[in-house]
């Protein structure tokens, strides 16, 4: 009996011991389940919510103003030939960077063009395509504007053609994902040279124009309604030929604008910097780069297009991500197009592009970078940019 009782006894116990393994387990898994969850959410919302400032992940370690230098960490932003802008002290200063004048293997010493304001010293900064930061800056004659949207006024700035110009032909610039109007103005002078007219637009949550009531990206699926204003207001005031240029996310909105809008009579081409393409390839590769799992971007994508996770995401509806490959919609497309691209672009793969162009190569000019990141191209060879897009201009007229 008493082996029996003692038998009995360590059974109980190994149940016991069980039971709390499997409740520990249980636990781990829900935890484990609901982190999970959590970082789909995050990046989720990450995705659709506008930023307004950029992590500054440059590193200043040394201005010389007396000889105009700035010694900077060494980084693939950094180092690249061109000119640049330069935010710095939590964005409360700008300079605008010149060429590169010495490289070590952890440093680079460039050209320091001008301190437009702030306290320039030893700290962390960002660099920025922008460049200029007003358009006065451009020495060109310009008009700030109101574009009447279903949102309400929406700002523009608009560079009329040369007086020797007709003033009929239009551009129509598109700037992209946490950007504002101030990222096209380095490409103004080479369409005005053209003899085009300039509309820089604004859209919907960008920091400028009237929010939604979701205070959310709609990936270009809400924020081409904008530029179809833009161009109902550029043909009241004069235009009879649009080109509509979109940068990075402005890509999108752009290919939502010419496959969605009924105002397309007076639009004759698109230009594209760096686009968004395909909203499913960026973000695959977006995740990839951060280094997180599949499942994680999966889920977050499936959240941003499902219709029950608005509470999740703060979306007043769902994003048709698939609706956004423009690869597959290649046969939608009919209008010229030029695209240009970076293929070490660290934010928006040059694939699409590259499969866009081949896919539709009776309407799709590519013109390929290899060294200028993202939305950087003009920056990285201002010639070979300016003449990529006056000689398609040109072409076109």
């Amino acid at each position: 009996m008493a082996s029996t009782s003692s038998g009995s006894g360590g059974n109980g116990a190994l149940g016991k011991a069980i039971g709390v393994g499997a409740a520990v387990a249980g636990g781990i898994a829900l935890v484990a389940a609901a982190s999970a969850a959590y970082a789909v959410a995050r990046v989720a919302r990450t995705v659709i919510t506008p930023v307004r400032r950029r992590p500054q992940r440059e590193f200043v370690r040394g201005v010389d103003e007396a000889l105009g230098t700035i010694t900077l960490k060494r980084t693939p932003d950094s180092a690249m030939p061109g000119r640049f802008g330069l935010w710095f002290g939590s964005e409360s200063g700008y300079a605008k960077l010149g060429g590169l004048l010495e490289t070590t293997d952890g440093s680079v010493v460039r050209e320091l063009e001008r301190i437009h304001f702030g306290e320039l010293g030893p700290g962390r900064a960002r660099i920025s395509g922008y460049y200029y930061l007003e358009p006065e800056e451009l020495g060109l004659p310009v008009e700030s504007v109101v574009i009447e949207t279903d949102l309400g006024q929406a700002p523009a700035w608009v560079f009329p053609a040369d007086g020797s110009a007709s003033g009929d032909r239009w551009v129509v610039q598109v700037h992209g994902w946490g950007a504002s109007r101030q990222e096209g103005l380095r490409a103004v002078p080479t369409f005005h040279a053209a003899g085009y007219t300039c509309l820089l637009a604004s859209y919907r949550n960008d920091g400028d124009a009237p929010e939604s009531a979701d205070r959310r990206y709609g990936l270009g699926g809400t924020e081409w309604r904008d530029i179809d204003a833009a161009i109902r207001y550029a043909a009241d005031h004069g235009a009879r030929s649009i080109v509509l240029m979109g940068w990075s996310m402005g890509g999108a909105v752009v290919l939502q604008t010419v496959t969605r809008s009924e105002n397309l009579d007076l639009v004759s081409g698109v230009v594209l910097e760096s686009p968004v393409v395909d909203w499913i390839d960026t973000l695959e590769f977006q995740a990839n780069m951060l280094r997180l799992p599949d499942a994680i971007a999966q889920g977050a994508m499936r959240l941003i297009a499902s219709n029950w996770s608005g509470p999740i995401t703060g979306l007043g509806a769902p994003i048709d991500l698939r609706s956004m490959d423009f690869v597959a919609r290649a046969a939608d497309l009919s209008l010229p197009m030029l695209i240009l691209h970076s293929q070490d672009d660290g934010f928006v793969p040059d694939s699409a592009s590259r499969a866009l162009a081949a896919a539709r190569s009776d309407i799709v000019t590519f013109v390929p970078f290899t060294v200028a990141l993202h939305t950087k191209l003009w920056n990285y060879d201002e010639a070979k940019w300016s003449s990529a897009v006056r000689e398609w201009l040109d072409e076109r007229a």
